[in-house]
């Protein structure tokens, strides 16, 4: 059976790979010149990557790292201490750590907080950890309920000082969805944490060895051409072209870059692309259905991701930092954790800006500075004196609708990977799976759209039908 594909990020590239692997051909198509999505890089003129966010690999990401290891590349994972280390806000340039004992879960993770006296009180650990104990006993379940109410909402419900907000979860929810606690909705953190508490090596990070596209997504688009299938960029979803019986009669494809229109025809079509762009495409017979209606309360949360080059070492740390910043989110000198990037002489740091709302509009140079005003706080003791830290380069990359914006009340929104539309499914981390917006949830996502095809359509291609290849229109 012949799937076309629209998307070659990860939810794509993972719906295809597993395609293959039940025997199916898969018909990949990227409207950029870029394999990635939301993981993807460039290389610049002096050959240095940027890339579109800061990606962190957790040991929680089970889908992830079975894929790695299905395609024999898990030595590409760059594994870290088992820690997650903060900047202190009252104490410029020191670091505050919670390290993970080689203990089974949950003890591994109570004695990371246990063991952390910087930023919470006795009191305030005694709050949290009883304002858990319902995550923990019900599970799933509980926390899907949860999406009623913000972070910040459900710290109130259970009596947690405001303070653990402010210490521990304003940078732990940029983290996760770029968004601050008021506004994230209490299912997203409740699931991070169930993981990090359920799974021994679940908070545990790694960063890739190199640049994703190259690293992690060829090798699963050599994986697909292997078995038959196809990839093809610079070519652009512009239609979704309804046969008579309302079902999905082709793919039309824009020509772009010197390639004509193309119609491509198969048994099965997969959106794999965001949301956003998504809900611009759908045919007007579908607005009115509830599965597609429902997509309207969806929509990406904007990003920006700094990549900045000093004319020296501002740390020695090879692992991810929470900033603790009003304007930033996580970041990491790139020249340290990642194989591809390092320099034992200068640092690459690489920077989330979140939330990016009221700054995606201003110019980079406004970004940059702001950037470095918080690196003086975050370095201070390389941004003073007679011979400051230099800024070589910097580069920024603007994601206007990255991620769906998990607010709560989205779980009720996130469809199936299986529509109404018989030959019609989707993936992506908006779709419904457990690992809500995420790389694991857009692996998990096609993955499971893979299934429902199979599961759906596996015997039911007609003989000989689709069997061309990309036609011209």
């Amino acid at each position: 059976m012949r799937v076309a594909i629209a998307g070659a990020g990860l939810a794509g590239l993972s719906c295809a790979k597993y395609l293959c692997d039940a025997g199916h051909t898969p018909i990949v198509l990227e409207a950029r010149d870029v394999l990635g999505g939301k993981v993807a890089a460039w290389q610049d003129d002096d050959g240095d990557w940027y890339e579109t966010g800061l990606h962190i690999f957790f040991g929680a990401y089970r889908n992830m790292r079975q894929l790695f290891k299905e395609l024999d590349i898990e030595d590409r994972l760059q594994w870290k201490s088992h820690s997650m280390i903060f900047n202190q806000k009252e104490v410029p340039g020191t670091y505050s750590r919670f390290d993970f004992p080689d203990i089974p879960a949950p003890l591994n993770g109570l004695a990371a907080i246990l063991s952390n006296n910087d930023m919470l009180t006795w009191g305030e650990k005694i709050a949290f950890g009883i304002g858990l104990v319902p995550a923990i006993l019900r599970g799933q379940s509980y926390v899907e309920e949860c999406d009623q109410y913000s972070w910040s909402e459900w710290l109130r419900l259970h009596n947690i000082p405001e303070r653990v907000n402010d210490e521990v979860f304003l940078a732990m929810s940029k983290a996760l969805n770029f968004i601050n606690p008021e506004e994230i909705s209490s299912t997203v953190v409740l699931t991070a944490l169930n993981r990090f508490l359920q799974e021994t090596d679940g908070s545990r990070m790694a960063f890739l060895d190199g640049n994703p596209p190259e690293r992690l997504c060829q090798p699963i688009v050599d994986h697909i051409r292997a078995h038959g299938g196809e990839v093809f960029l610079n070519a652009p979803l512009r239609e979704i072209h309804l046969a008579e019986d309302g079902s999905v009669g082709g793919f039309r494809i824009a020509g772009i870059k010197g390639n004509e229109p193309r119609e491509v025809v198969a048994d099965a079509y997969v959106s794999a692309m965001p949301v956003d762009p998504l809900k611009l495409l759908l045919p007007d017979p579908w607005k009115l259905l509830p599965y597609f209606s429902k997509l309207d309360g969806l929509n990406g949360v904007p990003v920006i991701n700094i990549h900045l080059w000093f004319d020296r070492k501002l740390t020695e740390i090879d692992h991810l930092l929470f900033s603790r910043s009003d304007l930033l989110s996580v970041y990491a000198d790139m020249s340290n954790t990642c194989r591809e990037y390092a320099d034992p002489e200068r640092s690459m740091l690489e920077l989330v800006f979140a939330p990016a709302h009221d700054w995606i509009g201003r110019p980079d140079e406004e970004i940059v500075a702001a950037t470095m005003e918080e690196l003086k706080r975050l370095f201070p003791q390389h941004f003073t004196g007679d011979v400051p830290a230099q800024l070589r380069k910097s580069i920024v990359v603007k994601t206007p609708r990255s991620v769906y914006k998990t607010v709560p009340g989205c779980q009720q929104l996130r469809p199936d990977q299986a529509s109404p539309i018989p030959n019609f499914f989707l993936a992506g981390c908006f779709t419904m799976q457990r690992y809500l917006a995420s790389m694991e949830g857009a692996v998990l996502s096609g993955k499971q759209c893979a299934a429902a095809i199979d599961r759906n359509l596996g015997g039911a291609a007609e003989p000989g039908r689709a069997t061309s290849r990309l036609a011209a229109v």
